[in-house]
């Protein structure tokens, strides 16, 4: 038996079955943070862990294709702070790996385990099903679009090497890769093996300097303010931040893939910045900021409107999980958290900056007008007036993620969409994640008629667990955005009758939509319809596009 005196040291003894086994304590330690359902596609080299999930605490979700997993794994990770996939070899997990780096691109912290063929079995090389070139192979892949990786294959190391992988999931926010051989799931550990013990704190003496010389900034302008992203959402900070703008009184923007990091229904929030496609008041605001606070932001070329953002950096405190930067140098080792949290202690009395007025979109009634045809414009307007705090809005890629800029979002977290990376065929997978990971929100997918084509059946995965989003289909004929970068008969999509989907499947409801009336009707039964999905084919014109498009259409035009 091995003995140790380390503190939080695990004795093996491999002839004792209650020695934790890599398969187990891999498991064991995903469940400790907090995930409950682990999305995948089953295959030989991993069946062995589907085996032992199968008869432990969580539940392992079926779906049609790897690639749904990952987004539905992602979505999941957004809402409860870690998402896990589970596939097979090659196969399954290089079909994973657009998603994977999707949720790499946007700070989406989801656990990737591949199984692998045996040890044993590698010995001459062999022409193994589902190889690609080395054994290696895959691993060499993920290397590049997560933030940590491992392949589990000594018991001498395997466990430490769980922990450092999977720290790094939660230190950084971003996708991490385990690959375990199939024999060596129930390989049992052979080593003392010490406890995890936490994430690094910040250096006092930088976070101290940092904090003196923001306190000063903020203290010296005339128009401070925020703008908050998507760390805020992933670090699990909105209350800090919250404490923070309510306790100096600053406004708070925020940016498209930061939308609903705070309610949009909070006196000091600002509104969405995007540079040339958001509202002119919100752009003022944040652009003639003399002191702009950036907690936990990407400066991505859609976060600032297609680049036709203008932010000057000597006015700029741009604080994230990696970096601080104050105007034009750089402390080293700041948490974020430690930051938000230093600067409310400090007690700041600043100027007060004017929050932007704003459009009152819901003081009007939506009623349809008759014989009218359905609009983007119209549809969104419709959809404000829909949006409560029991739904979770997911919105796809193109004029579905521009349009859903006005949409008014009442509670924080509560908006969904992959606005840096932007993959088509988010959406519908994410509302599997969605209804996982918080059965008692509603998921309002807003997805295009292409995106829909590239991973729409998720919605037999919807349909197996009982799910109800309801799903709005803008169907424009083809890739609409694009039309208006370049025309060309390569935008154009075939047709498909999507309202008849629930025949296919056999259950959810299915609606043919032309005009607002139609419309209108559609969105009230579905709503109505708590017990399956509902799917809404909403027939638009071809060159239609909502309002936030129509601002940016011009100038992205020039630019391609």
């Amino acid at each position: 038996m091995a003995t140790s005196t380390s503190p939080g040291a695990i004795l093996a003894d491999d002839s004792d079955p209650s020695t934790p086994t890599i398969g187990q304590y891999l498991l064991d330690r995903i469940h400790g943070l907090g995930v409950e359902h682990v999305f995948g596609i089953p295959g030989d080299y991993v069946l062995t862990l589907y085996k032992m999930m199968e008869t432990g605490p969580m539940t392992l979700v079926g779906v049609t294709r790897e690639d749904s997993a990952g987004f539905a794994a992602d979505a999941y990770a957004r809402l409860r702070g870690v998402g896990c996939v589970c596939v097979t070899y090659c196969a399954g997990g290089l079909s994973l790996c657009n998603s994977i780096a999707g949720a790499y691109a946007e700070k989406s912290p989801v656990i990737v385990i591949s199984g692998s063929p045996g040890l044993s079995e590698r010995a001459r090389n062999p022409l193994l099903h589902h190889k690609v070139k080395g054994f290696e192979t895959q691993f060499e892949v993920f290397e590049k679009i997560t933030v940590a990786s491992a392949v589990l294959d000594d018991p001498l190391t395997a466990f430490n090497e769980i922990d450092r992988v999977l720290e790094a999931a939660v230190r950084y926010k971003r996708p991490v890769y385990l690959e375990i051989p199939r024999d060596q799931v129930q390989a049992k550990q052979v080593a003392p093996h010490r406890a995890p013990v936490g994430l690094p704190a910040s250096d006092p003496d930088a976070l101290r300097e940092a904090l003196d010389e923001t306190s000063a900034m903020l203290t010296a302008a005339k128009r401070p303010m925020i703008l908050a992203d998507v760390e805020i959402h992933r670090f699990g900070l909105q209350d800090d931040l919250i404490a923070l703008a309510e306790q100096t009184g600053m406004p708070i923007a925020t940016t498209i893939l930061g939308k609903s990091v705070i309610s949009e229904g909070h006196p000091l929030f600002a509104g969405v910045y995007e540079g040339a496609m958001g509202r002119a008041e919100v752009t003022e605001c944040v652009e003639s900021a003399d002191c702009l606070l950036m907690l936990g932001c990407f400066l991505t070329d859609i976060n600032l409107g297609i680049f036709t953002a203008k932010l000057d950096p000597s006015r700029c405190i741009d604080a994230t999980s990696e970096d601080l930067r104050i105007r034009y140098h750089h402390y080293s080792d700041v948490r974020l958290d430690d930051f938000i949290r230093g600067l409310t202690a400090r007690n700041l009395k600043l100027a007060r900056t004017p929050v932007p007025a704003r459009p009152e979109v819901l003081a009007t009634p939506w009623v349809p007008k008759q014989g009218e045809p359905m609009t983007s414009a119209r549809l969104f307007s419709r959809l404000n007036h829909l949006i409560d705090d029991s739904m979770t809005v997911i919105a796809d890629i193109g004029d579905c993620l521009f349009g859903s800029v006005d949409l008014s979002m009442s509670r924080r977290t509560e908006f969904l969409s992959p606005a840096y990376y932007t993959s088509m065929g988010f959406s519908v997978p994410a509302a599997v994640g969605v209804g996982m990971a918080n059965p008692q929100s509603r998921a309002l997918v807003i997805v295009g008629d292409g995106a829909f084509q590239m991973t729409g059946m998720e919605l037999s995965t919807v349909a197996r667990h009982g799910l109800n989003p309801i799903v709005v289909i803008l169907n424009n004929h083809g890739y609409t955005t694009e039309r208006f970068l370049l025309e060309g008969t390569f935008n154009d999509i075939q047709e498909w009758a999507f309202h008849k989907i629930p025949l296919v499947f056999g259950t959810g409801l299915g609606f043919e939509v032309r005009t607002e009336e139609e419309f209108e009707s559609a969105l009230q039964a579905s709503v109505a319809n708590t017990t399956s999905f509902s799917l809404i084919n909403v027939h638009l014109d071809r060159y239609d596009r909502s309002p936030a498009l129509e601002r940016l259409a011009e100038k992205i035009s020039k630019m391609v």
